[in-house]
């Protein structure tokens, strides 16, 4: 396919779980669509069910039923166009349902499937509630690594996914992902330090217009070990691969002590952050830009963004969602598509409309 083609494909965005925020910053996104420039997508999932919230909500967002991804890029500019998927789409706010399950994993599996037919460019995926999805035949530990194992299926090839944290401020990635803390010592190694910081390094290069982007790796113990007072696991396994790395080019420092890593002179020393675990990662974006952060996906062959946040169930149906997110998501994943210049983020988005 022609680059000028590809650029010109809608992005898919997955509905995430209806009962929660995920369809209202959707709609709202939408709703925001000529402010921020957004680029035509469409929503896989249900038609009736995003009628219904607009309407609970107070949203006024005029739906179009599209049939493929080409006509969301004509009915864009005025409508917000649904794939249906003819699957249960019986909701309740605050309460996940197996009646919805299979629609929200069945429209992440076509998302992907689009994309690798190249039907559509990018996707952005709403959050989804793991728990409720398992009964339905979810078994992954998250999003990233269910999408890793579709892209595997479609393609017949084997990925590394890597999980990054994306905002203005501060790119992070969680070197261990979606394991309990005491295991996570047993997981880092020398062979799984070189696939991710090359991964790293690749993506940024390939997607961010960075041609030798700057990865400060976080040590895993206090004071990255403290002369292997406090663990040996920073000398032993992670500044090798460091400095293994380092010899083929790969502009990488640490391991750093995580505790004097996130203030800003030291932020402005590097481009991403590889934490050896999820809150050591997480922790720092979400405190730096808890509600514009994206959580982006690397290492697979299609491009995937999603807001960083949850279903807010809390929330859900009371029209308090903030959509800056799922419009950074938009934006990131138009720009890494397409290899676009760096993105602004937005940082802040008037929620009275």
């Amino acid at each position: 396919m022609a680059e000028n083609e590809e650029s010109s494909l809608p992005i898919a965005v997955t509905i995430g779980d209806p009962s929660g925020i995920g369809p209202e910053v959707i709609m709202k996104a939408w709703y925001k669509r000529k402010e921020f420039t957004l680029s035509p997508f469409f929503v896989i999932g249900s038609v009736k069910l995003i009628q219904q919230q607009a309407s609970l909500l107070n949203l006024d967002i005029p739906v179009s039923n599209i049939t493929r991804p080409s006509q969301a890029v004509h009915v864009f500019a005025s409508t917000l166009p649904v794939l249906d998927l003819g699957l249960g789409d019986d909701f309740e706010f605050g309460i996940p349902t197996l009646d919805t399950a299979k629609m929200v994993i069945a429209s992440i599996d076509k998302a992907v499937e689009l994309i690798i037919s190249g039907k559509a460019r990018a996707m952005a995926t709403a959050p989804i509630h793991k728990a409720a999805l398992y009964e339905a035949g979810f078994k992954s530990p998250g999003h990233t690594e269910y999408l890793a194992e579709l892209s595997e299926k479609f393609t017949g090839e084997e990925y590394h996914p890597v999980m990054m944290l994306a905002s203005e401020e501060l790119c992070v990635v969680p070197l261990t992902i979606h394991v309990a803390l005491k295991d996570v010592p047993g997981l880092i190694s020398h062979k799984l330090l070189i696939k991710t910081i090359g991964t790293i390094h690749s993506s940024m290069q390939k997607y961010f217009n960075l041609p030798n982007p700057s990865i400060a790796v976080s040590g895993l113990n206090p004071h990255s070990g403290e002369n292997n007072s406090m663990g040996n696991e920073d000398s032993e396994i992670i500044a090798p691969a460091i400095e293994a790395l380092k010899k083929q080019g790969v502009r990488v420092t640490g391991p750093m002590p995580a505790d004097t890593m996130f203030h800003k002179a030291a932020r402005d020393k590097y481009d991403v952050a590889l934490c050896t675990y999820h809150d050591q990662a997480l922790i720092p974006i979400k405190t730096i830009d808890f509600d514009a952060g994206v959580n982006v996906t690397l290492g697979l062959p299609i491009v995937r963004t999603s807001p960083d946040h949850g279903t807010a169930l809390n929330i859900a149906g009371k029209c308090l969602a903030n959509p800056t997110s799922m419009i950074n998501s938009l934006l990131l994943a138009d720009r890494m598509s397409k290899n676009l210049p760096p993105v602004e983020f937005e940082t802040e988005i008037d929620q009275d409309e």
